[in-house]
């Protein structure tokens, strides 16, 4: 599909982006990522777990613990109000290295 390191180097955004509609579950966020890329985005536990404790650890998102009718508890994850402030910011500073991109390789074709 994609590069590891150009998925690596967004999951957090996505992570963030995806709680900010609501609160989920790690493998739930991993299979969201898959579902709204149409399984071209395909992150793997050992992206998404460490990506979930950085941005825990700097507070943007936080986990709670859900009992379940079948089956284990879950540990799900919401995102802070730092958080959808990391997000705004995060998206603004996606947007505009897109759109540098886009000059850059537009430019190689002429």
């Amino acid at each position: 599909m994609f590069n590891r390191e150009l998925v690596k180097g967004s999951t957090s955004l996505v992570v963030l982006q995806l709680l900010n509609e609501r609160d989920m579950y790690g493998y739930e966020l991993s299979k969201e990522f898959g579902r709204r890329s149409e399984q071209l985005l395909q992150v793997k536990e050992g992206t998404l777990y460490p990506a979930l404790h950085k941005l825990e650890k700097q507070a943007y998102i936080e986990c709670y613990w859900q009992e379940q009718e079948k089956g284990p508890a879950r540990k799900y994850y919401k995102i802070t109000e730092a958080g959808r402030e990391m997000l705004t910011e995060k998206t603004s500073e996606w947007q505009k290295f897109v759109s540098v991109m886009n000059k850059v390789l537009r430019e190689n074709k002429t």
